[in-house]
């Protein structure tokens, strides 16, 4: 029964799929607002928008931690707290950098880029 089930699961799972297939062929008409760029193009946005963000909120980060550090006189506790926040900002800036050189790499080997 449990079989059963799995496949008929996975059967309607693949007839939800395949008419996402084909509207992925479909143009959109030229007098709608639409987006006319490819796929690979709005997901590049996409994600070069959420890096920016991730860098943003890094460096956000960074400074808190710099304030939390000059501020901490002394105190043990707050000192070992600005610590782990400054090594998680930087961490978080180099996500969003090696993040940047994935998409930039996958760009070239796909052939989105006309650069080299």
């Amino acid at each position: 029964m449990r079989k059963m089930k799995k496949s008929v699961y996975g059967l309607v799972a693949a007839l939800v799929a395949v008419p996402s297939l084909a509207f992925a062929q479909f143009q959109a008409p030229s007098g709608t607002n639409l987006p006319s760029a490819s796929l690979t193009n709005i997901i590049t946005n996409i994600m070069n928008w959420l890096l920016m963000i991730v860098g943003i909120l890094g460096v956000i980060g960074f400074v808190i931690a710099g304030i939390l550090y000059l501020t901490a006189a002394g105190d043990g506790d707050m000192i070992d707290r600005a610590k782990k926040a400054m090594v998680y900002s930087i961490v978080g800036v180099l996500v969003a950098l090696i993040g940047l050189v994935v998409i930039r790499a996958v760009q070239g080997l796909l052939g989105a880029s006309r650069t080299f």
